[in-house]
């Protein structure tokens, strides 16, 4: 059985000998990608999370069978050549992270939170958003300034295209 998917801006045809692969374990371990962790492995730290047709998903949750002709955006496709998009560039900005293991997640999260049109001013609507991406290590505070910062850059560059 094969799949036909777009993985950040690629087409691919990825074989799938076993139905019950999940897409988390597709990306990692089949076609190299390791942005996306695998944590807890039941969708409740969203170390996997990634955008599949414009949506945030847990990776670890979805089989990569059921996916055939979708979208998907993981963290190694949010960058255009050597520019970082804003929320990669705000998370380094605002030291939003510490150990790291959470940040592909999270920056994918932020990421469709601002997408999808998330209050990125309020700062108890950002962690609303982003409750379903857990951090250990506790640097919740700066992954609030991270997309409140990317939100004001996004606004801003939407503004001057406008213009």
């Amino acid at each position: 059985m094969a799949s036909l998917l777009t993985i950040n801006g690629a087409r691919r045809e990825v074989a799938l000998d076993d139905p019950r692969v999940t897409l988390l374990d597709l990306l990692r371990e089949r076609l190299g990608l390791t942005g996306a962790k695998k944590g807890c492995d039941r969708g409740q730290c969203g170390a996997c999370t990634v955008i599949v047709d414009g949506r945030r998903v847990n990776s670890c949750l979805v089989l990569a069978a059921t996916l055939d002709g979708a979208d998907i955006l993981t963290i190694e496709g949010l960058a255009r050549c050597d520019t970082l998009s804003a929320v990669q560039a705000a998370f380094i900005e605002h030291d939003a992270l510490q150990c790291g293991f959470c940040t592909p997640g999270q920056i994918m999260s932020a990421t469709a939170f601002l997408d999808e049109g998330g209050d990125w001013r309020d700062p108890e609507r950002i962690r609303e958003g982003m409750s379903g991406n857990l951090c250990r290590c506790g640097a919740y505070v700066g992954i609030v300034e991270a997309v409140q910062a990317a939100g004001r850059r996004l606004e801003t560059q939407k503004l001057g295209s406008a213009a």
